[in-house]
């Protein structure tokens, strides 16, 4: 079963940022990075059976980058949200909360 990615306005921004900082600094970085984050993108569509960060929130680190994806998902809708494109090394009381 597919599940649909739904992107919220936060992540979006961090994802933007994320991008312009990468930008930078190198010029396939950028590149490299949407491309990783497609590919958690895919894995989430397939399985978004994540370890539970708390409540029902679960994460999937992205590979090769220092960060996180925080998402919920709803079975009943097959859709998976998105809450955060979160950096690893950031103050862990800044992680999204539901």
């Amino acid at each position: 079963m597919a599940y649909k990615i739904i992107v919220s306005p936060r992540a979006q921004k961090e994802i933007e940022n994320a991008i312009d900082y990468y930008a930078l600094y190198s010029v396939d970085a950028p590149a490299n990075f949407i491309a990783t984050l497609k590919e958690a993108y895919s894995t989430l569509k397939i399985n978004p059976f994540f370890k539970v960060r708390y409540k029902n929130v679960r994460a999937l680190k992205i590979k090769k980058f220092p960060y996180s994806l925080y998402f919920v998902f709803n079975e009943d809708e097959n859709t998976v949200r998105v809450l955060s494109c979160f950096h690893n090394k950031r103050n862990p009381n800044k992680r999204p909360r539901v």
